[in-house]
C-alpha cells in the first residue's frame, strides 16, 4: 500500500480525555472500515502521539501523504490534551494539504451511545453536557449542580462515560436513567465524521481551535488577581 496513492484512508486523533486514541480507517462504500487503532495513555500525549501516529500508519503500510482526510476531536476535555492533538493535526495537514474535519467529543459519545443526552466529567463537580432539545437543536454546555437543576428540558436518559459525571447526574437528576457507555474513541470519531468527509465538509485550518466550554485557569486567575488589586487601590 505504501507505494500507491490511496484516496480512501482517514486518520482520527483524540487526545481530549483521561486516555486518548489514534485510529486509521478506510472509507468503504457504506461505512468506515477500521484498519487499526492504538490507545494513548493519559498525560503522555506530548511524548507519544507522533510516534503512535507513525506506528498506526506503518502497520497498514501507509504514509501521511496517502490520507484522504484527518478527523480531529477538538474537545471538550483537558486544555493540554486538546492543544497537543490539534497541533499534531495541523502539523500533518498543513504541509501535505490534507483536509480536516473537526468534531466534538460529546458529539462522538452521543453518536456511539445512540441517545439524545450524554455527559463527560468536567472536573470541579461539573459535567460537560450535550442535550438534544425538542426542536432537534443540539446544545453543549459546562454545567455545575445549579445549572443542572435549572435546566428546563431534562433528559430522561443520559449516557455517561466517566464516573464523575455519573455521580453528579445521579445526585442532581434522580429521575433520569444513567446509562454507562464506553469512552469515545478516535474510531468512533471516524464513523461520526464519515458523512462530512463524503460531502467534503471540511474545517478551515486557520479557524481550527479547541472546543473547551470553559476558560483556561490562567485566565481566570489573572482576572481574580486584577480584581483583587483593584479592590485594594
Amino acid at each position: 500500500m505504501a507505494g500507491k496513492k490511496t484516496e480512501s484512508l482517514v486518520l482520527g486523533i483524540d487526545t481530549c480525555g483521561p486516555s486518548g486514541s489514534v485510529a486509521l480507517g478506510r472509507l468503504g462504500p457504506n461505512r468506515v472500515e477500521i484498519l487499526g487503532i492504538e490507545e494513548l495513555a493519559g498525560r503522555t500525549y506530548s511524548a507519544t502521539l507522533i510516534r503512535v501516529i507513525a506506528e498506526v500508519l506503518s502497520r497498514a503500510g501507509a504514509s501521511p501523504a496517502q490520507l484522504l482526510a484527518l478527523v480531529a476531536v477538538r474537545g471538550p476535555g483537558s486544555f493540554t490534551g486538546v492543544r497537543i492533538g490539534l497541533s499534531a493535526v495541523k502539523g500533518l495537514a498543513e504541509p501535505l494539504g490534507i483536509p480536516v474535519t473537526a468534531v466534538s467529543r460529546l458529539a462522538v459519545l452521543q453518536f456511539a451511545a445512540g441517545v439524545d443526552a450524554v455527559a463527560l466529567d468536567g472536573q470541579r463537580n461539573e459535567v460537560f453536557l450535550r442535550v438534544r432539545a425538542r426542536e432537534g437543536r443540539e446544545r453543549e454546555l459546562l454545567a455545575a449542580r445549579e445549572d443542572l437543576l435549572a435546566l428546563e428540558e431534562r433528559p430522561l436518559v443520559v449516557a455517561v462515560a466517566e464516573e464523575g459525571a455519573a455521580r453528579l447526574l445521579g445526585e442532581v437528576w434522580p429521575e433520569a436513567r444513567i446509562v454507562r457507555a464506553a469512552a469515545p474513541t478516535a474510531a468512533d470519531a471516524l464513523a461520526l465524521a464519515e458523512a462530512k468527509i463524503r460531502a467534503r465538509e471540511f474545517t478551515d485550518l486557520a479557524r481550527l481551535d479547541g472546543h473547551y466550554l470553559r476558560r483556561p485557569d490562567a485566565e481566570i486567575l489573572t482576572e481574580a488577581r486584577l480584581a483583587s488589586s483593584g479592590s485594594k487601590a
